[in-house]
């Protein structure tokens, strides 16, 4: 089986890209392949709305079929090997595909099992998590359920996708509580393995003030390494002493560390950490001048969210195009990332950035204030461009 262009992964950067190419490249129709062995499609960024009650969860889910773009062909499989030496990637069922360039657009791996007992624990007895559409509904039952105590919400100390998502949900729960007059019998604590809420300063300066009206507890570089389910326990590593420290929870959301997939991490197109080792401008590979990476599963450092995907897929096919054409890479990525950070029902600060963490905003407003037209935008606006645009190629 031989593609002139093989893209691995089905999620958002492998669909943007597949058609986004195949719009300025109608030529290649039946020469592109996308290698996923996914039956569904998600737009995860609602996800936190889902665990709020404020979407459903359905709205999210579509077939992975109907996004695949026409003029690719679907290998619906999951890649086992790369063998970029022989320009060739090999398939669980062990078809070797060959390709005179390959995409690796494969996503984040969410790793459950590196927190003891979540996986036992997850999705009753008030712990939940919104990295998960078997889960997400439980933080919105975990919600509705909760009569008051300590209500934990978490952040690991790895890289993960959307990094603005685990304190999005604690915004919305202290709304709720509050709303079922709850919120005086409660403690709202965000125990984070990370050093600061958020960081761009100005979005961080809005997000403190946040924090402070709604009196919520911060602790910062303790990392979540086990669920003690039963005893409603949540034990932390405190990342400066290394002790162990308890706190018993009614409810806890969890947010899993992440890592690259474990097919990537063993490859030789992985960096020491395990991501696929890209030119943070132009998104090609350090090594291997035929491959580009994208998303989630890259070395950029940026954010991974579906909004920086979104600059980063003009690039990667505007240089691909350019070695299809013999043509010099030129096309840069200046690590543009967003992130709607949701601060209650019907507000949202509206962070956008790039590599050197400076504000690179699209509206003629200040986004660091909380607005309920930016709300709007993330429940009703961003869902329909990504699906009737992004995932079209037109955006």
């Amino acid at each position: 089986m031989h593609y002139k262009v093989v893209i691995v992964g089905g999620g958002s950067g492998g669909i943007s890209v597949a058609a986004r190419l195949l719009r300025e490249a109608r030529w290649l129709s039946g020469q592109v392949a996308i290698v996923d062995p996914a039956t569904k499609h998600y737009y995860q960024p609602l996800w936190t709305l889902v665990g709020g009650g404020a979407v459903a969860r359905e709205v999210t889910e579509r077939e992975e079929a109907s996004v695949i773009p026409e003029g690719a062909v679907w290998i619906q499989e999951a890649v086992k090997e790369f063998k970029p030496e022989e320009n060739q990637v090999v398939t669980s069922s062990e078809k070797w595909i060959s390709y005179d360039y390959l995409v690796v657009a494969a996503g984040i791996q969410i790793d459950w099992d590196k927190i003891k007992g979540l996986r036992e624990s997850i999705g009753k007895d008030g712990v939940c998590s919104n990295y998960s559409y078997d889960y997400v509904n439980s933080t919105w039952e975990s919600l509705r359920n909760f009569k008051g105590g300590n209500a934990i919400f978490t952040a690991p100390n790895t890289p993960i996708k959307c990094g603005g998502a685990p304190q999005k949900i604690m915004y919305l729960a202290d709304d709720y509580l509050r709303k079922s007059k709850v919120r005086d019998k409660s403690n709202v604590m965000f125990v984070s393995g990370g050093t600061v809420i958020f960081g761009v300063k100005k979005y961080a300066d809005s997000l403190n003030k946040v924090i402070a009206r709604k009196e919520i507890e911060t602790r910062f570089k303790h990392n979540l390494v086990e669920i003690r389910g039963k005893e409603k326990v949540a034990v932390f590593e405190d990342l400066d002493s290394k002790q162990r420290v308890e706190i018993r929870y009614e409810m806890i959301h969890v947010v899993p560390p992440m890592s690259a997939p474990d097919f990537i991490k063993t490859s030789p197109l992985a960096n020491a950490d395990g991501w696929v080792d890209v030119d943070k401008f132009t998104l090609q590979h350090n090594r291997f001048a035929n491959v580009f990476g994208i998303g989630d599963c890259t070395s950029l450092p940026t954010s991974k969210t579906g909004a920086a995907i979104r600059k980063q897929a003009p690039v990667v096919v505007a240089n691909l195009l350019s070695m299809l054409h013999t043509q010099p890479v030129v096309k840069q990525y200046n690590g543009y990332t967003s992130c709607p950070l949701v601060t209650g029902y019907g507000s949202l600060i509206l962070a956008e950035f790039d590599y050197s963490n400076t504000p690179d905003e699209s509206f003629p407003v200040d986004q660091g204030k909380e607005r309920r037209s930016m709300y709007l935008l993330k429940k009703d606006l961003l869902p329909v461009i990504y699906w009737d645009g992004m995932l079209k190629g037109l955006m």
